[in-house]
Order: C-alpha cells, then structure tokens, then sequence
C-alpha cells in the first residue's frame, strides 16, 4: 500500500535515540550519586574501629533485630559481609555512629569482619527509622499503601525523615534550602527562632498578628505590624554591631527619632556607638541575646535554612554551653553537614577517576563505536533487570553474585544468532 510504512520503520521511530554522551553523562550521574551516598565509607573493612564515626553511611537488619528487638545499625562493610543475604533498611546517614554488628545485639550472629565488640555502644543513639518506619505518622518508605507522591526531608538534628506534607511548613517550591529543621526539634531549640527571623526560607503566614517572616538572604527581613497600624523596618543585621541589651534599647530609641542632618552629631553618635559596642563585647558579646530582643514569630512548623547558615550561630561561652547541654554541640561543626560528607566522597572518587570506556572508543573507527554503544546498552539493560531482584527483596548484592551475571551474560553473548538488529536504548 502506498504510503504505509513498514513495522520495521515503525519500529525505529518508537525506539528512542540516546547518544553516547547522554549515556555516560546518565551513568556519571548515578556513580556520583553512590558516591554521595557512602561518602568514602570503606566497603570492606568495619568501622568498629573508628570508634563513632563522625558521619557514615548505616543500615539496619529486620533479620537479625526485627521490630520488638533493641535497635541497632551497621556499617557499609558488615552489610555486605555479615548481612547480604538478609533484610536490610538502609538509613543514608547517622552522626557519631558505631558500628553494632556482632554485638550483644545480635544474638545468632558473629562479625566477620571485627567480631571482638563491646557489648553495646552506649553513645549510639535509635530512632524510628531502625525499624524502617519514618516521619511522625511511623510509616516506612517506599509505603505501598500510601499513594500521595511526596518528598522525604531529614531534619538535621533529630535525623529522621518526614514527609513534606508533615512538617508543619510547605517546604521552598524551588527546594533552595540546605537543611530542614523538623517541629519536634524547633520546639526543643526554641532559641533557633531568634536565627530564624533572619536566616530561615520558611514563610509564615501573615495572619500569625500581621506578622510576617519571610526570609530570603542573610539580613533581618522581619516585618513587625504595629497597634497603631504602622509599619517598622528592624535595621538590617550587617549594619547593626554587636551590643548589649542597654545599648540595643539606645538604638532602638534613636531610630524611632528624627534622623539627624548635623554632621558632628553623628559624628558624635558614631563614637558613642563604637565605645558602647566595644564596652558589650569585652562584657559578653553574645549575639543570641540581641537577636531574642527583637519581635519573634514562634509556629509550631519545621524550618528551612540556606546554605553555612549554621556559621551564622553565636558561639560565645554561654551559647556553646547551652548547646551542650541540648546535645546539639554538631551544629557548630561545619564538616557535620550531610552537603561536606557528600561532598568528601564525590573528591575521593574524582581523584583517581578515569573514564575507561571513552579511552577505548577514541581508538575506534564509527562502526566499531556503535557496536560497542549496543553492547554496552543491553549490558546495562540486564544488569539492571538483574539488580532490580535484589532490590524488590531487600537483600545486598555480593561479588559472588556479580560473578554469577557476567558469567550468564557471556553465555548468552555466545549464544547470539549472527545477523541480530540491535537498538539503542
């Protein structure tokens, strides 16, 4: 018939065309995705040793400490080692962790790897997500039966996950937030809503007392409405130095007057500013309590905060003492961050990574590059149907099973008939 096409053309316009690049940009981005993941994590040795490590990558077995159990985690290697045949839940990251496998713990199971352990790890801390189950409706993740499409968020001190849809505040649509800050968590470091007025993404709504909190940069953009109606625009922080509470009241009062035309009078008032500043820091210099006595917006709501927001924290005796005693010292550890640990894994991996595959195609006529593209798209084709197994049961690859694909794809290759069209995909 004229016109028509034939089912092989038909086939060749329903198959999509990947490039090479796009390919190996795709293959880039989940390798440096892993590597975020485990963050330099050794696969191979367990971190026992380490004592609590300052952040790794931890799961926990249902297998050996189902739910009903005392809770406990393991690291990368032991998951591998001493777990790969068993349920396991993977919790991304815990700070100051020490590896539980092969503890008392676990009473039918011996590490293979470190099998001298103390009894417990008193340090450890547990939660929820041991178990499997997250966020405060305790549901686990993926959830079958939840059929809402929503984001999982870690608060970064409690380090559970919620969902999005939980937290009390609607996270940024453009996700420009670093870290998240659960309700739990904001009530019991209530003085984080003093650092919040200045430095959270979170927007509250306007009808808490026509008071808005709507943060965008690093200055104090808290808007307070007044009694009377009016409107008062708090001094941005840059221009504001440290002072005590005798010297914020002065300021205070000036701002509210007439501002002076008089050059020796804010001469005058410049050298009064910089010997009561002076006087303040000597004294305490704590920037907590000049920020608590300005207007606060208090709701019961997770927060979300930018980028070294946490540089921004005072860190004078007092502050550093309060931290202590609400256990979250870590926030004033830079390298504490889930963005550094990432970050630490993506350079080991750039340091010694070569692209085997490109060094190889740049030796290759364009007959000898396609063929090669087919070959490596139904490689990664079966592996991935391969893996998914693993992935549906909940149990860990191990080298043994690797061996065991590649052995049963080389057979298959042999056993290719001659003549066979390929399509990239």
């Amino acid at each position: 018939m004229a016109g028509a096409e034939s089912p092989a053309g038909c086939q060749a316009e329903l198959e999509p065309v990947v490039s090479l690049v796009d390919v190996l940009e795709e293959d880039e981005e989940l390798e440096n995705e892993a590597c975020a993941v485990l963050g330099g994590s050794d696969s191979e040795k367990c971190s026992y040793s380490q004592g609590s490590v300052k952040r790794q990558a931890l799961y926990a077995c249902s297998t050996c400490t189902p739910e009903g159990e005392e809770p406990a985690g393991i690291c990368l290697a032991c998951s591998y080692e001493c777990h790969g045949s068993h349920k396991l839940f993977e919790l991304y990251t815990k700070r100051n962790f020490r590896c539980d496998c092969g503890n008392s713990k676990f009473k039918n199971l011996e590490c293979k790897l470190f099998p001298d352990k103390s009894k417990v790890n008193s340090c450890n801390k547990y939660n929820d997500n041991f178990f499997g189950l997250y966020c405060i409706c305790k549901r686990p993740y993926p959830d079958p039966e939840d059929e809402v499409p929503d984001e999982m968020i870690q608060c970064v001190v409690c380090e559970d996950w919620f969902h999005g849809r939980h937290l009390g505040a609607i996270p940024p649509e453009n996700g420009d937030f670093q870290e998240m800050v659960c309700q739990t968590c904001m009530e019991r470091c209530s003085f984080l809503w003093a650092y919040a007025a200045q430095l959270a993404v979170t927007r509250v709504s306007a009808e808490d007392d026509g008071r808005l909190l709507n943060v965008d940069g690093m200055g104090d953009q808290e808007a307070v409405k007044p009694e009377n109606g009016g409107h008062q625009d708090n001094t941005q922080k840059e221009d504001v130095p440290e002072h005590g509470a005798n010297a914020g009241k002065e300021v205070k009062a000036e701002q509210q007057n007439e501002p002076c035309t008089s050059a020796s009078s804010q001469s005058d008032r410049q050298t009064e500013f910089k010997s009561e500043n002076t006087k303040t820091e000597l004294q305490s210099a704590c920037r907590l309590q000049e920020l608590q006595a300005k207007p606060l917006v208090k709701k019961n709501s997770a927060t979300y905060w930018p980028l070294n927001w946490r540089s921004q924290l005072c860190t004078c005796q007092g502050c550093m003492k309060m931290y202590g005693e609400l256990d979250i010292l870590f926030l004033t550890d830079e390298y504490d961050t889930v963005l550094a640990y990432e970050n630490k894994g993506k350079s080991a991996q750039a340091t010694d990574r070569r692209d085997p595959l490109m060094d190889t195609l740049s030796s290759m006529n364009r007959v000898q590059q396609v063929e090669l593209i087919c070959e490596y798209n139904d490689l990664k084709t079966e592996l991935k149907d391969y893996l998914k197994r693993f992935a549906d049961e909940g149990t860990v690859v191990k080298r043994e099973d690797i061996q065991q694909f590649f052995e049963e794809f080389q057979s298959k290759k042999r056993r290719r008939v001659d003549g066979l069209q390929y399509y990239c995909s």
